[in-house]
């Protein structure tokens, strides 16, 4: 995203990344924004309270979420129900939107369109995330799309400030499900593309939800961060498919109010393990 939002992933990556989301961007310009949404859990699904409750507390403003699905029991494991910008996770889902809209048009991308995506997704660019946002229609492109895609608690933000989209952790896992998952709105080809491009993020975003992965198990990720203006905190969302014990994974870590950037992926990577273990051993 741009500036003062973080990135999902790490966004333009490194040093350059992290100076231009301190000067502030249209994330953070945009008025209220859309209605949050109203957020539930998954019925039947692990309550992860007592392993992850002193996680959530090194937030400082002790808001965290996770949302974890066992794709082969359909079993779900969460923590918390808090709404959270998305920062660039929101990325995946623009991404769906599009190829979503294109599959209903009967055609493939443009060049321009899959430069635009790799980008976007790969290096998690801004510049190329504005240019998409505004191709699928912002908001109103984002939420009907999302109807079909499944996601339940996510509403796009409105104008051009795409990092301030309102999800839940929970959201995130089912929009994983669409694109990893048998039964899609998006075709296998759409799946095969987006799933493509969250395997290949550029090194420097290596982090997040990977680190409950077992060793050597490749990972799909976007990840994000957002610095806020006034009160210099920061937001860091990961989400992604990860293998564990013998099972494949979709999950999602969001947090607000971390003192650093450093320290918010540290928390996220925290809970992502602290999860994904207990997840595991309940299920074997």
């Amino acid at each position: 995203m741009t500036v003062t939002v973080a990135t999902g992933a790490l966004l333009l990556g490194a040093a350059t990344a992290f100076a231009a989301h301190r000067l502030g961007g249209p994330e953070e310009k945009a008025a209220a924004g859309p209605p949050k949404p109203s957020p539930s859990a998954p019925a039947g699904a692990l309550d992860l309270t007592s392993q992850l409750t002193g996680v959530a507390s090194l937030t400082g403003s002790d808001k965290m979420s996770v949302a974890v699905l066992d794709t082969e029991s359909g079993k779900w494991a969460t923590y918390g129900t808090d709404v959270f910008d998305t920062a660039s996770i929101v990325k995946v889902d623009i991404l769906s939107t599009l190829l979503l809209q294109a599959q209903d048009a009967g055609r493939k991308l443009t060049a321009k369109e899959r430069e635009l995506s790799t980008d976007m997704i790969e290096n998690s660019d801004n510049d190329s995330t504005s240019t998409l946002w505004a191709g699928i229609g912002g908001a109103r492109g984002l939420d009907k799309a999302n109807e079909r895609l499944g996601l339940k608690e996510t509403r796009g933000a409105e104008g051009t400030a795409w990092g301030l989209t309102q999800t839940t952790a929970v959201d995130q896992v089912r929009l994983l499900s669409s694109v990893f998952g048998k039964k899609s709105a998006l075709a296998a080809a759409s799946q095969a593309y987006i799933q493509d491009l969250m395997y290949h993020i550029a090194p420097d975003q290596d982090w997040g939800v990977s680190a409950a992965a077992d060793p050597g198990r490749p990972t799909a990720l976007k990840n994000g961060w957002l610095q806020r203006s006034q009160t210099k905190l920061w937001d860091i969302n990961s989400v992604g498919r990860i293998e564990k014990g013998g099972r494949i994974l979709y999950a999602a870590v969001l947090t607000s109010g971390c003192s650093t950037e450093e320290a918010g992926i540290g928390l996220v990577e925290q809970a992502a393990r602290a999860a994904a273990t207990e997840f595991i051993r309940t299920l074997t």
